[in-house]
């Protein structure tokens, strides 16, 4: 049981995963998500982005997960017709303590989730992490030249296991298990095997020698 003091935070539930440090463009357009907008916008700026489990982005009713990232608007433009087009980045992990009604908008009372404190992570995690996804983006070059070439990741594994995540060719419940990984190490091992899977899959589909 989370110990720390709840605090309520709007919530918007899609069908991806933001990770912290990424970035996430979004296109606001439903009515109670553009009054949410006004209401972040007019506040600190921050909002959860919460994977939907079950349902629809649109219309409500949807099962969401428990764990989230707070998304800070970075840039906004108010469209004349009241939509929204804005730019967010993920800046930490949060776990739903309690989901409030959904009126006006989703809502819920969140606490930080922060890594547990595990002894220093092996560089070699690291490692094995970007030699992967380096092996993938290669295969995927082959099949398409449009891919762009890996980009540099940061020198601390927790941070370069988000922004390797982020951009990953993973599926949406890959992802949100990498984000509930509160083990650095484990998510690091995790996010390795994911990308070696998707190498060896690319490999078999594409008939790809290595």
């Amino acid at each position: 049981m989370d110990s720390a003091a709840a605090v309520t935070m709007p919530m918007f539930p899609l069908g991806t995963v933001l990770f912290p440090y990424a970035l996430l463009p979004l296109h606001v357009f439903e009515p109670r998500y553009r009054l949410m907008m006004r209401h972040v916008l007019d506040g600190d700026r921050e909002f959860g982005v919460v994977l939907i489990e079950r349902g629809s982005e649109v219309g409500g009713g949807d099962t969401r997960f428990d764990v989230a990232t707070v998304a800070r608007v970075v840039q906004a433009a108010e469209q004349p017709d009241g939509r929204y087009v804005v730019a967010t980045v993920g800046m930490r992990r949060v776990r739903v303590r309690r989901w409030l009604d959904d009126d006006p908008y989703p809502r819920a009372e969140v606490v930080t989730l922060d890594d547990l404190p595990t002894a220093a992570v092996d560089d070699s995690e690291r490692e094995r992490v970007l030699d992967a996804f380096a092996r993938v983006t290669a295969l995927a070059r082959r099949i398409d030249p449009r891919i762009e070439e890996p980009p540099t990741f940061d020198a601390d594994p927790a941070r370069a296991s988000y922004e390797v995540a982020a951009v990953a060719p993973i599926g949406p419940l890959d992802a949100q298990q990498l984000l509930a990984t509160r083990d650095v190490g484990a998510r690091l091992a995790l996010l390795a095997d994911l990308l070696e899977e998707r190498a060896v899959d690319l490999r078999a589909r594409f008939d790809l020698d290595e």
